[in-house]
């Protein structure tokens, strides 16, 4: 059975804190979800947002392959004819195919938001559908707040939806747009749908129980075809159901048709680049897709998945484009280096001198504070160095910092450091917006006189923990996460003085690019 995929990432998603979208942006996340396979993609309010009107000009001189624009409103203003109402004026201006509406299925609302009655309600549903399908328009109606006006005015909330049938809709989708009902009620109440109306029903699910992919799951086994999500769960408030999450969830778990089979494998790249796209870190912990999904820490864990993957593993990671992680930590056993390593050394066992030196050094550095979990890129460079298979890139061997009173530009440090690279010594200087920016622009400037292709790299994200608090002589841990635009890695430092300890993180950061990127060759040394 086919699952209609109605995506609302671009004015739904658009919504949520954080989220914000250029115009090439819309267009290239469009493109991502018609090559997806999604059904139906809901560009925006041109009632609300007239930036969206070039969006809608370029969509239709260039249309999506196999998704249905959508353009998305609500039922004409109370006491207006459709015909003279400028919202419906600006949904059929876009030129868009499909027209989504929303109107009012709970009284409360009628009253207290419209203040009007529940016929003049029932009219300007019914009269605004027949509008637009009279205009040559398919039109999905957005049953706004359906589940909460069922539970306290069942009668009247079911109306509404008939009021829309009457008018013509080609879809009715049921919003639990608070996003506080339960699974019980869900299913029951799109049971009740069904049997209302005879025109095929949609879900769309809000996550303010953290329940919107459950529930949309629960409708489409109640007997709704269409599921409304937004790409990483996007939306006002908890947002929306994850389209990351719930198209796997019904399409590898349930057997239901969601989107291309082939497409499935591009899912965790996807979910990344929407989130590089709004410069915000992934959410980590996601389903399927985040970068802990199939990452495994403690010892014997390890050792039964590396055995049998199905021991701890729901999916093959490679079904949605993810791979599996081995957390590096005290809790490590022999397993869990082996495995790290086979990529470093083939045919290395557990019984090879260079694992005990390894697993050795990664307690002792844990011991001091370090933390090799969420730090992968460190952890390699650190096993590399033990077993004697690394010849660093450069020697950062004298740097200095100071502060400065705020200039113009913003910038508060200067750094100079003192670099050799290949025998070939180089010395430089530069701003920043604190030390440690003024440390990475100044390393950075220097070394990309022999190494361009730093020019990729930038800092995306960095914390600072203090490992104890008894004394102003405590340690701090600096976790750095780097990025080339296509990647992300992690690398960390320690040591009491915190501008030492994110010079120690921030060396593996530019080592390990260069490491990803070994083709270009070290300068030759000067005579």
């Amino acid at each position: 059975m086919h699952i209609t995929v109605y995506d609302a990432t671009l004015r739904e998603g658009a919504q949520g804190p954080g989220a914000a979208f250029t115009i090439e942006d819309k267009l290239r996340i469009v493109e991502m979800l018609d090559g997806l396979g999604a059904d139906y993609i809901e560009v925006g309010n041109p009632g609300s947002n007239g930036k969206d009107a070039e969006l809608y000009q370029r969509l239709a001189q260039s249309p999506p392959r196999y998704a249905k624009v959508v353009a998305f409103g609500s039922t004409a203003r109370v006491g207006e004819k459709p015909e003279e109402d400028a919202n419906l004026a600006a949904l059929l201006k876009t030129g868009a195919p499909v027209a989504a509406i929303f109107g009012k299925s709970w009284d409360f609302h009628v009253r207290e938001v419209l203040r009007t009655t529940g016929e003049e309600n029932l009219r300007l549903i019914e009269q605004s559908v027949r509008y637009l399908k009279d205009q040559g328009k398919e039109v999905i109606y957005d049953a706004e707040h359906f589940f909460d006006g069922c539970k306290h005015n069942e009668a009247y909330a079911l109306e509404t939806i008939r009021a829309a049938e009457r008018g013509g809709a080609d879809w009715i989708c049921l919003c639990d747009t608070n996003g506080g009902s339960m699974l019980h009620e869900i299913e029951t109440l799109t049971k009740l749908a069904c049997r209302t109306v005879k025109i095929p029903v949609g879900i769309h699910c809000h996550n303010d129980t953290g329940l919107a992919v459950a529930g949309s799951i629960t409708a489409v086994q109640a007997g709704a075809s269409m599921a409304q999500m937004t790409l990483n769960g996007w939306g006002e408030r908890c947002g929306n159901a994850d389209f990351f999450t719930l198209v796997p969830d019904l399409q590898l778990k349930l057997g239901y048709d969601c989107i291309c089979p082939e497409t499935m494998a591009s899912l965790s790249a996807l979910s990344r680049d929407i989130y590089e796209m709004v410069n915000r870190s992934p959410d980590k912990r996601a389903p399927y897709v985040g970068q802990n999904a199939f990452a495994h820490k403690a010892g014997m864990h390890i050792d039964a998945v590396l055995k049998a993957p199905a021991t701890f593993e729901h999916i093959t990671p490679e079904t949605v484009g993810a791979s599996r992680r081995i957390l590096m930590s005290e809790m490590s056993g022999r397993s869990a280096v082996v495995a790290k390593l086979k990529s470093l050394v083939p045919g290395i066992t557990k019984d090879s001198p260079a694992v005990a030196r390894v697993l050795g050094q990664l307690k002792e550095m844990e011991r001091q504070g370090y933390q090799f979990e969420g730090a992968e890129a460190s952890f390699e460079l650190m096993a590399r160095r033990t077993m004697g298979q690394y010849e660093p890139f450069f020697d950062l061997r004298e740097y200095k910092v100071v502060g400065t009173s705020p200039a113009e530009d913003g910038h508060t440090a200067t750094a100079m450091v003192r670099i050799f690279v290949g025998g070939v010594e180089e010395i430089t200087a530069a701003d920043g917006y604190g030390p440690v920016n003024a440390l990475d622009r100044a390393a950075r400037k220097a070394l990309e006189r022999f190494y361009p292709q730093l020019r990729q790299m930038r800092l995306s994200d960095f914390k600072v923990r203090v490992l104890n608090s008894h004394s102003t002589a405590s340690s701090v841990r600096v976790l750095m996460e780097s990025t080339d635009g296509v990647e992300s890695w992690t690398t960390v430092g320690v040591d009491v003085d915190i501008l030492r300890a994110s010079e120690r993180a921030l060396i593996d950061s530019l080592e390990y690019m260069l490491l990803r990127h070994s083709g270009f060759p070290l300068p030759e040394q000067e005579e």
